[in-house]
């Protein structure tokens, strides 16, 4: 006899299925927007090949998934008592990594940010890039301290201050030359800790500083108001300042219902920018229409969809406020890419999580997927145990 956790299809099995779809997805269309008209798109020098670079960072990435799935989100919990904390120590790593960057001969410039730290011979051309490991680590750390720390989660001093002091670091560092990625962990922290039920009124004391910091971020580079002056009128400059959002839409348009063909885009050679990675979401209504636009955009409800399941199904603090906290991760980063390219939004660097092309985004958004499977399946299977438990005492007390 089957349960109803046996007969319905497993939201750990779908959340791997969606993301490897999405890898695929990722996998062939960064090929396709990284073709080029003076040689194919495989080569002999195949890691020199956008082909190559992305199919060893997918395989990567989905590696990264299936290990952490393993129940590797019970590595990061919070432990009573304990003077050294997994999830503190992670983000410790973090700060390293990030003030790294900033070092000149660690630090790894590229069109003009100071985002990556070399990683190996140069002529490998690897580079890793710390904001995108702090992504999953100020998630893990955010859940594993406000667990820990319910009890005195009502008071500014004891439970909300660190959390924040936790948030404001992390995205202040990143935020020096990333500012997208900066806004996103601050949305990302700010729902955890709405979540995990912070006082607003604490809140709204946090919320001016936390204001005044961003603006400052803002202002201290001319590019990024620049960004914002040209989103309100990008057709005063097509050509210079609105030339990012002007080639994106003309990109999408040209795509129609059903799009150019696979392989057959025109705008990815050298006249969209970033085609490969901020774009990419471009590339795709060009070459497969609205249809292959709608199916993307479903393939990332879905996981959305799957990682709320997920959160509906706990009864722990813990992994309900680390599954909200990557399904808000994931959910927050594709809605910002896919404004940014249909001009909903000011121009940012973001990427469309598990499509662009890069290396750090795609293997540690890969081990924060597997975070949410490895919940997931903890969840299934305590349901699966606890009905088996009273099928057999019903049968018992027949």
């Amino acid at each position: 006899m089957l349960t109803s956790s046996q007969s319905r299809p497993s939201d750990a099995t779908g959340i791997a299925v969606v993301t490897a779809s999405l890898l695929a997805v990722g996998l062939v269309m960064v090929a396709s927007a990284g073709a080029r008209l003076d040689g194919p798109i495989i080569e002999l020098a195949f890691w020199k090949t956008a082909f190559g670079r992305q199919l060893a960072f997918a395989v990567l990435g989905f590696g990264a998934m299936l290990i952490a799935a393993r129940g590797a989100h019970r590595w990061f919990a919070w432990r009573q008592g304990r003077l050294l904390q997994p999830a503190v120590i992670l983000f410790a790593l973090v700060v390293i990594c990030l003030v790294a960057a900033m070092l000149p001969g660690l630090g790894v410039e590229r069109k003009g940010a100071q985002r990556w730290v070399q990683m190996g011979p140069a002529g490998l051309g690897l580079a890793f890039q710390p904001s995108e490991f702090a992504k999953p680590v100020m998630v893990i750390l955010l859940a594993s301290l406000l667990a820990g720390r319910a009890e005195v989660m009502r008071s500014f001093r004891r439970g909300l201050l660190p959390a924040c002091l936790a948030i404001g670091i992390c995205a202040g560092m990143v935020g020096i030359e990333d500012f997208g990625t900066a806004a996103l962990l601050g949305a990302v922290g700010l729902g955890l800790l709405l979540v995990a039920g912070a006082r607003w009124l604490h809140l709204g004391l946090l919320a001016l500083p936390g204001a005044a910091a961003m603006v400052y971020l803002v202002l201290r580079e001319p590019y990024r108001v620049a960004r914002l002056t040209t989103f309100l009128n990008i057709w005063e400059d097509p050509r210079g300042a609105g030339y990012h959002p002007v080639q994106s839409l003309v990109t999408i348009a040209s795509g129609g219902f059903t799009g150019r063909g696979l392989g057959a885009g025109v705008q990815k050679y050298g006249y969209l920018p970033e085609a490969r990675s901020d774009f990419i979401f471009s590339v795709i209504c060009e070459e497969t229409g609205l249809v292959g636009a709608v199916l993307v955009i479903a393939l990332f409800v879905a996981l959305i969809y799957l990682g709320w399941r997920t959160v509906q199904m706990q009864r722990s603090t813990y992994p309900r406020l680390l599954a909200f906290g990557v399904t808000m991760l994931l959910a927050f980063q594709a809605v910002i890419n896919i404004a940014v390219v249909t001009v909903c939004a000011p121009t940012k660097g973001i990427s469309l999580p598990l499509v662009s092309a890069g290396g750090s985004g795609v293997i540690f958004l890969g081990f924060a997927v597997g975070l949410l499977v490895s919940v997931a399946r903890e969840a299934e299977e305590a349901e699966e145990y606890l009905e088996d438990g009273l099928e057999l005492w019903a049968a018992a007390t027949a």
